[in-house]
């Protein structure tokens, strides 16, 4: 059995789809930050058969929670106080998104004014769908 120690101040990423784990830890910029971070890969679970789990031991606000949510808002955030959970956040789809997704359209305003940003609106929340502010394209960015 693998032991990871506990964090004493910081979150943990639970839930996370198996194979997900090192895509959130880039989309987060967590390989830019300096702090203490654990990845755990394909762990079991009861509800998901398999899943990944990040410990990051650094100020939650460092966390931008809107993309964790594009990612997969079904993660589970848990807040690290003292050594033990302060609360758990759930993650609800943002209805606006500035400067996480770019948008693909050659026509789009954000490809001829580069200072522009990228702004997306939540179109189709059952389908979590997001589309441009400037041109309402479609976005097909996966995270």
């Amino acid at each position: 059995m693998l032991n990871v120690g506990k964090i004493e101040e910081g979150f943990v990423l639970d839930h996370i789809p198996a194979g997900k784990g090192m895509s959130v830890f880039y989309h987060l910029g967590l390989d830019h930050m300096d702090c203490m971070v654990a990845i755990i890969k394909n762990a079991r679970s009861g509800r998901l058969g398999r899943k990944d789990i990040i410990k990051v031991e650094c100020d939650i606000d460092l966390l931008n929670l809107d993309v964790l949510a594009v990612i997969d808002h079904t993660i589970t955030v848990n807040v690290v106080k003292d050594g033990e959970i302060l609360e758990k956040r759930t993650l609800v789809l943002p209805k606006e998104l500035k400067g996480v997704m770019h948008c693909k359209n050659p026509r789009c305003i954000t490809s001829i004014e580069q200072e522009l940003p990228h702004i997306f609106y939540l179109a189709d929340p059952e389908k979590e769908i997001y589309r441009c502010k400037y041109c309402d394209e479609k976005n097909s960015e996966k995270m």
